[in-house]
């Protein structure tokens, strides 16, 4: 620490909290989800969102499975007004919807919430005043009592309205700044607000504790959590409500720590939009869970949709390295990690249960709506396999292991000069150039083979040095045949290292795919490939593409 942030700063405190129970927790099932997208994510945005993008981004919440949705605060201006009334008079809110409005404690304010929540079924009115030590002494200058009376007033002021509301009302309570108030208290005008609201089991209240400003590291938050639910009067009719922001870059980290702490219900953003550097992020807490095996009850089938509506309306660009729905997240660069995911991908596709065990890729990119053609991409820090799982995966080019450097050191000679990450089809063609582009200086012009009892007999004709050559040769294979009869004036001593074969295309129109490796005195080996709808063209064809490149 320099001297200029020396005795600036200064650690949160420890809660005493000795017999703490969440570490020993388990997330089992997902908690209640609120999105705030319309509110606390619309009063952070440069350009707030029109009528239309508001409409647009509710009927996504919508369609993701979102039962509860802060829609605004209708008594802030006339544009949150009119969006509420908007969805009542358009009829856009379904039966098991519950909409929510954001208000404060003042009569005029919460008058107006009520007027705009008319014809509403369900609502939740969520009501909050500062309750921190910053708050009371700088913002406020207002004692505990004096906070503690404000909300009270605030909850006797909507019970009055609610007694005219044609319509269900739940109460949402939050001392705003939690984080920095005082635990005592925070259970003291929390139960102050439940006893005045008449809490009973049918008539539940929403307690929600934000992380306004993230102060600590998670744990701290979590031992908040567990502290309040030890500390809350009628605690079985309460539901404890989390809405964490990202000042230091952990908040769903602190939500799902509260979660074990006892809070079951979680208010948040899609992709961490909101004031500073943001609302926990939903989506990544969802599919948190979807990775654990537990039903997150909302549908991130097709992410890349979600995206789109939300980059739309908010106009905030989704970072490439974003969790699980960044452009990047399953996407490899690395030589070994693409080897490692292309023997998982192998493995998936083989064994019989559905069990997702590939090395690097937490989640199956599929579950998402995202397609396996873009999980590897070629840049000079790429290794062999990767290459090799392109041409495989969007070309149906199934190389064997052995040739898997040699394609990649051409490649990577490319992406080196070119300082780029190369396209599929840029990959596609480095490899057509490479084994269906040689310079010749030894040409195939025709070759016939009979077999008889295991012996292959070739005649081949071939041109070499403007020299049309027939010639004649007996192996245990065509291919063998062929290379003797080439070696009997070919003067460049080679053997056969390896073959393999495989089909290419529907079956009806299949075309034969051969790979040979051959290797000549000085050890040098060399791969040379083939296709023909005849399997011994193939086979030829892949020889002499290997002694065109080996010589």
């Amino acid at each position: 620490m320099n001297n200029v942030t020396k005795g600036k700063y200064r650690p949160y405190p420890q809660i005493d909290l000795p017999n703490r129970i969440w570490p020993t927790k388990t997330i089992t099932h997902a908690p209640a989800w609120c999105s705030v997208d319309l509110r606390d994510g619309n009063q952070a945005l440069i350009n707030p969102m029109s009528m239309e993008k508001k409409l647009e981004l509710f009927a996504l919440l919508l369609k993701l499975g979102f039962k509860e949705i802060e829609v605004g605060f209708p008594s802030a201006s006339k544009v949150e007004f009119d969006f509420l009334r908007r969805l009542v008079d358009d009829a856009l809110i379904p039966d098991d919807v519950t909409v929510q409005v954001l208000v404060q404690a003042r009569e005029h304010l919460i008058a107006k919430s009520f007027e705009a929540l008319k014809g509403v079924k369900k609502a939740t009115v969520h009501l909050y005043n500062s309750t921190s030590i910053a708050q009371r002494k700088i913002v406020f200058c207002k004692t505990q009592d004096e906070i503690l009376e404000l909300a009270l007033e605030g909850v006797d002021i909507i019970k009055k309205y609610e007694k005219n509301h044609d319509g269900e009302i739940f109460l949402e309570y939050s001392p705003e700044s939690f984080t920095g108030t005082e635990l005592d208290f925070a259970a003291k005008i929390c139960n102050a607000v439940t006893q005045r609201w008449g809490i009973s089991d049918t008539r539940q209240v929403i307690i929600n504790l934000p992380s306004t400003v993230e102060m600590a590291t998670p744990n701290i938050y979590a031992d908040q959590i567990e502290w309040m639910t030890g500390h809350l009067d009628n605690r079985e009719n309460i539901i404890i409500s989390t809405h964490t922001h990202n000042d230091r870059g952990t908040s769903v980290a602190a939500t799902e720590l509260a979660l074990l702490a006892g809070a079951n219900r979680v208010e948040g953003t899609l992709l961490s939009n909101g004031e500073r550097t943001g609302n926990v992020d939903i989506i990544t807490l969802a599919l948190n869970m979807t990775t654990q095996g537990i039903d997150s009850k909302l549908d991130f089938s097709d992410v890349n949709e979600v995206l789109e509506v939300v980059e739309r309306c908010t106009e905030i660009d989704t970072h490439v390295r974003h969790p699980y729905v960044g452009e990047l997240v399953y996407t490899a660069f690395s030589g070994s990690h693409q080897d490692a995911i292309n023997k998982g991908m192998a493995h998936q596709k083989a064994k019989d249960d559905i069990l997702w065990e590939v090395p690097y890729l937490p989640m199956d990119p599929n579950d998402v709506g995202r397609t396996y053609e873009d999980i590897i991409r070629i840049n000079s820090q790429s290794g062999k396999g990767g290459v090799a799982f392109i041409l495989e995966k969007n070309y149906g080019y199934i190389l064997p292991k052995a040739m898997h450097p040699e394609i990649g050191k051409v490649v990577q000679s490319i992406t080196d000069a070119k300082g780029r990450v190369l396209k599929s089809e840029e990959i596609l063609q480095i490899f057509k150039e490479t084994y269906f582009g040689v310079k010749e200086h030894i040409s195939l012009i025709d070759f016939t083979v009979t077999s008889v009892k295991g012996i292959s007999k070739c005649t081949l004709t071939y041109i070499h040095n403007d020299k049309t050559i027939v010639a004649e040769g007996e192996g245990n294979g065509p291919v063998d045949a062929c290379r003797k009869a080439l070696l009997k004036e070919y003067k460049n001593e080679f053997t056969l290292k390896s073959y393999s074969e495989h089909s290419w295309g529907e079956k009806s129109t299949a075309t034969a795919i051969a790979y040979i490796e051959i290797q000549n005195a000085t050890t040098l080996s060399c791969f040379g490939v083939g296709a023909d709808s005849d399997i011994s063209n193939a086979s030829v064809k892949a020889l002499f593409c290997a002694i065109n490149r080996a010589f």
